[in-house]
C-alpha cells in the first residue's frame, strides 16, 4: 500500500500554466502534478523580492477624540513580493477536488468544467 504524502502550501497558492489554453489552475505545483500524466509548471519562476521602505514621522490617535496624540517616529519596514501566489480569498475561480483514492487534493480553476474535463482526461 502507497503511504499518502502531503505537501503543504503554507496557505499560498501557485499559478500553473496550462499548455494551449486560455485559463490556469492554481495549486501546490507537486501536488497537481501526482494527478496527470503531462507536469505543469508555475507561472511566474522569478525569485522573491524583498523590498525595504521607510515611514516618515507622524500622529497616531488611540482613541476617537484622542486629545494628546502619540508620536511615531519614521521607521523602516519590510516587504516580500512573490510572482505567481496567491493567498487565500484572492485566489480567482472556483475550486475542485482530485482523487485517486489514496491521495485526495483541493484545486482552483478559471477554466470551464467542460474545458478541465477534456484536459483532465488526455
Amino acid at each position: 500500500m502507497n503511504e499518502p504524502r502531503f505537501v503543504d502550501s503554507y496557505g499560498f497558492q501557485t499559478k500553473l500554466i496550462v499548455p494551449d489554453v486560455p485559463w490556469c489552475i492554481y495549486g501546490h505545483p507537486v501536488n497537481f502534478n501526482y494527478f496527470v500524466n503531462t507536469p505543469l509548471v508555475p507561472a511566474a519562476k522569478g525569485a522573491r523580492v524583498y523590498t525595504t521602505k521607510t515611514k516618515k514621522a507622524h500622529t497616531r490617535r488611540r482613541f476617537i477624540g484622542d486629545p494628546a496624540p502619540a508620536n511615531v517616529s519614521a521607521h523602516g519596514y519590510g516587504h516580500m513580493y512573490d510572482p505567481g501566489r496567491k493567498t487565500g480569498n484572492a485566489v480567482p475561480g472556483w475550486s475542485f477536488i482530485l482523487s485517486d483514492g489514496v491521495e485526495k487534493r483541493q484545486f482552483t480553476t478559471t477554466g470551464d468544467v467542460i474545458l478541465l474535463v477534456d484536459y483532465l482526461e488526455k
